[in-house]
This record gives C-alpha cells, sequence and structure tokens, in this order.
C-alpha cells in the first residue's frame, strides 16, 4: 500500500520515463491500460522502501552461519526481543535478508518537529537513525532528550536552523533527540553524531550503524547479483571500473578468496579512500584502489610501462565490471528527483565511453558485466543493442544466478536476449503491508520471492568477448 505520495519529478523526466515504459513493443505486448497501470506502479514504488534489508556477509573472515548467528543476537537487543527473521538468500549463499516491517499507520505525532533533507530522510526510511548533518530545522525550544516527530523536507525548500516548517514534508515517525536546538545549529563541524535515535519510525528496519563492520556489507539485493554474475575465479586479474563505494570490489575479492588481483578506480580522491577503508575493514589485501577516470584507462602508448597503474594496456584484464555512472532513477526510497532532463539523459554518452574502454581492456575470451541502478530503457536495453552493433566480438551470456525478471521490450532486442538480460523492475509488483504476524505465516519461499521482486530497479548484462573487438 502506498503511504507516501509518488515520486515527484519535473514533468520533462516524468513523460520522458512515461514514453520508455509505454514503448510501441510494449504497448503491443501488454496493452495500454496495463502499460499505464505499470508506470503508475513505478512511480508509486519508488518512493516506499524495499521490502528487505540487504546485507552481504564477508565470507572472507567469517562464515554465513556465524555472522547469522551474531546478527540475530544484534537485532534482539535493537528490537527489545522481538523476534526478526534473518533468511539466507537461497541463490546468493553470502546474502543474508531482512524483512522490513511497515507502513505502521498508528503513530502519534509530536508537537515537538525536526525536519531533515531528503537524502537523510531516505535513510531513516531504511533503517538509519537521523545524523547532525541532515538535520535542517528543529523547533524552536527542543531540547537533547526531547520526543520529536522527524519529517522530510522531500523538495528541498526549507531554510536551514528554520524553527519551523509549512511546506511539503513526508512524517518519517517519532524519536528522541540526542542534542538541543542549539548545540545542532552552533556551527561546529566536528558536530558528525547522530541528532535524533529513532524509536517509532514508520517503516521499521534494522540500523547497521557500526554493527558487525567486519563481517556485513550492507548492500542491496541487485548489487549483491552482479558480482556472483561476474563469477571471479582465484587468481585472475579483474578490474572494478567505477567502484566507490567499494560494496562491489570487495564482494569481488571475497569470490575469489582474496587471491589474485582486483583493481579499483574512481575518479574522485574521497570516494578511493572509502574503497580503501573498506577492503582493510573487510581484511581483503588484493584490492588495489586509485583515482583515475575511467574513460582514460586504456593505455594508447607502449612507450612507457606503468608498474600495474592505470592506464592499462588493451587485453589486460580477465574479467572487467561495469557498474556504469547512471541517473540512479532505481534507487529507493525516492520521494523526489529535481534533475532535468538533460542531466538525465547525459550519461547514455558517458556510458558508451567507458563500455568501450571496457572492451579494450578485456582479454579474449574474457566477461564484462554491465549493469545501472536505474529503470531507463536508453541506460539499460538500449545500450546492450548498441554494444552487440558496436563490438561484434562481444557475445551476451546468460546469467547464473537469475534473479531478476528478464529485460524490457522497445530497444529491438530479440525475445531469447531479453531472456540472457537481469532487469529489476520497481513497477513488477504492487506494494504490500508488512506486519509481524504476516511475515510469520509466510514460507521461506514467498519471502524470498518477495526479496527478489520489490527492490530497487537494478539492470544486469554479461558480455563475453569472443575474439580482439576492432
Amino acid at each position: 500500500m502506498s503511504v507516501f505520495p509518488k515520486i515527484s519529478l519535473r514533468l520533462e523526466v516524468e513523460n520522458y520515463l512515461k514514453a520508455g515504459f509505454m514503448n510501441k513493443e510494449i504497448l503491443s505486448a501488454l496493452g495500454k491500460q496495463e502499460a499505464e497501470r505499470r508506470f503508475e506502479t513505478l512511480l508509486h514504488n519508488l518512493s516506499h522502501p524495499p521490502s528487505f534489508t540487504t546485507v552481504r556477509v564477508n565470507t572472507h573472515l567469517a562464515s554465513v552461519q556465524h555472522v547469522k548467528n551474531l546478527l540475530f543476537d544484534e537485532l534482539q537487543k535493537q528490537f527489545n526481543g522481538l523476534s526478526f527473521p534473518i533468511l539466507q538468500h537461497p541463490d546468493l549463499q553470502d546474502v543474508l535478508l531482512i524483512p522490513v516491517i511497515g507502513p505502521r499507520k498508528n503513530i502519534k505525532q509530536q508537537p515537538c518537529e525536526v525536519i531533515v533533507g531528503a537524502q537523510c530522510g531516505n535513510a531513516v526510511l531504511r533503517g538509519a537513525h537521523v545524523f547532525v548533518p541532515g538535520i535542517v530545522s528543529a523547533s524552536k525550544f527542543m531540547k537533547g532528550g526531547d520526543h520529536v516527530s522527524v519529517y522530510s523536507d522531500i523538495k528541498g525548500k526549507c531554510k536551514k536552523g528554520a524553527k519551523e516548517f509549512d511546506g511539503t514534508k513526508i512524517f518519517l515517525g517519532n524519536g528522541i533527540s540526542e542534542l538541543s536546538r542549539k548545540e545542532i545549529f552552533s556551527g561546529l563541524p566536528e558536530l558528525k553524531g547522530v541528532g535524533v535515535r529513532m524509536t517509532e519510525p514508520v517503516y521499521l528496519s534494522p540500523s547497521f550503524d557500526n554493527v558487525l563492520p567486519n563481517y556485513l556489507f550492507l548492500q542491496n539485493l541487485p548489487s549483491a547479483v552482479v558480482s556472483h554474475v561476474l563469477d571471479p575465479q582465484p587468481g585472475e586479474k579483474v578490474l572494478d571500473l567505477c567502484a566507490a563505494p567499494g560494496g562491489k570490489t570487495t564482494h569481488i575479492a571475497a569470490l575469489m578468496r582474496d587471491q589474485g588481483e582486483v583493481i579499483a578506480l574512481d575518479k574522485i580522491s574521497k570516494k578511493v579512500e572509502k574503497i580503501k577503508q573498506n577492503a582493510l575493514l573487510l581484511g581483503l589485501n588484493s584490492i588495489r584502489a586509485f583515482c583515475f577516470d575511467g574513460t582514460k584507462a586504456l593505455k594508447l602508448d607502449m612507450i612507457k610501462d606503468t608498474d600495474g597503474e592505470p592506464p592499462f594496456l588493451p587485453e589486460s584484464f580477465d574479467r572487467i565490471l561495469l557498474d556504469a555512472p547512471c541517473s540512479g532513477m532505481g534507487q529507493r526510497p525516492n520521494m523526489a528527483c529535481t534533475w532535468t532532463l538533460k542531466e538525465v539523459m547525459s550519461y547514455q554518452p558517458l556510458q558508451r565511453k567507458l563500455f568501450t574502454v571496457a572492451v579494450e581492456l578485456l582479454k579474449p575470451g574474457g566477461v564484462l558485466v554491465y549493469s545501472t541502478c536505474t529503470v531507463t530503457l536508453a541506460e539499460n536495453e538500449e545500450q546492450v543493442a548498441w554494444a552487440l552493433e558496436t563490438f561484434p566480438g562481444l557475445q551476451l551470456q546468460h546469467q547464473d544466478p537469475q534473479v531478476g525478471g528478464e529485460g524490457m521490450l522497445g530497444a529491438g532486442l530479440s525475445p531469447e536476449q531479453l531472456k540472457r538480460l537481469q532487469r529489476f523492475d520497481p513497477s513488477a509488483m504492487r506494494s504490500l503491508d508488512r506486519d509481524i504476524g504476516s511475515l510469520r505465516d509466510a514460507s521461506i519461499e514467498d519471502l524470498v520471492w518477495l526479496a527478489n521482486k520489490d527492490c530497487i530497479g537494478f539492470f544486469i548484462a554479461k558480455f563475453v568477448k569472443c575474439k580482439s573487438a576492432q
């Protein structure tokens, strides 16, 4: 059930998305009414969190069962003895699923209000507490220890430090303030900790702030599927071309049992530091992270050896992951996106530049996996059609595990080609209310099915390079 309004988009962006989801191929297959219903479902589901929180176990340091037991104890503490089921995904053995409870409708709103930015609000809906940098406004007399109601300023209209706000705001739940209004807006840059500890969120989901940090990595379900599809083997040389913050990089290294070499590139230095921190935290030594623009990762001259640093010679890697920069239109929850159509459409050319570099860097017989966290046809199926036409030496491969649905109609791909893709589509099912009772009554198979269907929007394609692509 929708408890929040559908995602707020600029009209030009909504029309662009709609044109993709109601293209001629889809209208011919589904009919106009069903296509319209699915598009509206997409817009509503994007503003709500997925049905499950997904965490990946760092199998390099511990067994899944050991970590599952530790996590069970942790959740018991967080929820005062309330027993949450923790499921091991049958097709992704290193992935644990924890159901999200909600929306909870009988939460009494408090007179004392805290307004948070949209990004902070999205994190709260997925189990986070409110950290000080995310707070935009607080009631005039708020003190530490006060019971407060937390709202998201989804359109970014609230002024920092305001004492009240009457614009569009979405109720996220109640919590207890850790600091007074005066302390929060004192201007001290070192104030970065928890500002409001959530006690009655609209969606009840575990907090993973500093929870088993060496053993767990918080990751969306499709993001964990990607590395399994890449299927890296011990001893190989693997490139993660756009790697930050390192979730997939560290997953690749763990699947290789930390044997071989995983090169991670990102062009923003702070993000590269984050990759290095995550590798250190998870005890992985096979990762080498560099601050480097992926579009320039191909070495064009043979004169100077870069000693294993970017740029790289052609045909240097056994496997390459291109988790491409994208419009992010599959992220959930997302109640408002202020991007212009020009911004949304700017990613396709960049993705093609990166893809071309990846093909050149891949050894013959090597595997290239392309993925995005968006739902647009232009950044997904259209890119596959372009790649197959542009690089005759690439073959589209079946994926294992196959957790998502098949590709979307509209890019001229054959039914067989569409079956070789994975599209995680938030329009695939209507949102459901979830309470503890319904979870206890559901079978494990039904819960896993729900986790696979009701997740972020995502896309995966897998290619093999059969010969040197000209």
